[in-house]
């Protein structure tokens, strides 16, 4: 009686490789390797884990790490990729995958696109096609990330603004997302604040008057703007002005 192998499919796709490219698609790598397992009367499928919207490089993903989780409470001894990218860029993580911790669980590995099965894989394969192709997809993800910082860079010598949020009094332009414009609100309250320090309040004094007068602090303007903001510095369910949010106004003026 042949073996029946618990297959997990693992599929991720990351903005690196592109979300447009209809091949690499989440989708599509799904119903690629749905079709590969059902023509395989020796598999069924136990699980499908998918990682969307993470690196090749990062080898923390959550679903990778639930799919590691299975292998080693003996639930999966059997895991499909579309190709090898898809399981990771960095050829030395990769590497210690595929020749280390999966032999260790007897886990079978596959990669459909690539004609990689580790059952049928020659020796040349396993010690020689594998770890070239572990190095071209690590070289492909480290160029992407030099690219990606050159561009960047060149941004920000021709004065545009690069980050995700604005600092306070300001908003992107509606023209031009790497455009500051003044906020029109918010740069009230700017002028407000330097006025009081120039007065001779302390900035926890104009933090406090700001809180009586029912401004909103920073964060929670953002919020009401409809920003995804989160940040380390809150302390509650609403966060109030604060010393340190006048101290960083003052200082980013």
């Amino acid at each position: 009686m042949s073996k029946i192998y618990d297959a997990a499919l693992y599929v991720r796709l990351s903005r690196e490789d592109g979300d447009k490219e209809e091949s690499d698609s989440i989708t599509n790598q799904k119903a690629l390797l749905r079709s590969f397992v059902a023509d395989k009367p020796d598999m069924v499928l136990y699980s499908e884990y998918v990682d969307d919207g993470y690196s090749g490089v990062d080898f923390n993903r959550p679903q990778l790490k639930k799919m590691m989780e299975d292998i080693q409470a003996g639930l999966v001894n059997c895991v499909i990729v579309k190709d090898l990218s898809r399981l990771g860029r960095d050829y030395i993580e990769v590497g210690r995958l595929l020749q280390r911790t999966f032999p260790a669980f007897c886990v079978r590995f596959i990669a459909v696109t690539d004609h990689f099965d580790s059952l049928t894989a020659s020796y040349s394969e396993t010690s020689l096609v594998l770890p070239v192709k572990n190095f071209i997809n690590d070289s492909y993800s480290r160029d992407i990330s030099v690219k990606v910082r050159s561009h960047q860079r060149l941004k920000r010598e021709n004065g545009k603004f690069i980050g995700a949020f604005c600092m306070y009094g300001y908003k992107k332009s509606e023209q031009d997302k790497n455009m500051l414009v003044p906020d029109t609100y918010a740069a009230i309250i700017v002028r407000w604040i330097f006025r009081w320090k120039l007065e001779g309040y302390s900035n926890s004094a104009i933090a406090e008057r700001l809180n009586e007068y029912g401004i909103l602090s920073p964060m929670e303007y953002k919020r009401l703007q409809g920003e995804q903001y989160l940040t380390g510095f809150a302390t509650g369910l609403w966060a109030r002005w604060s010393a340190v949010a006048v101290k960083r106004i003052l200082e980013n003026g």
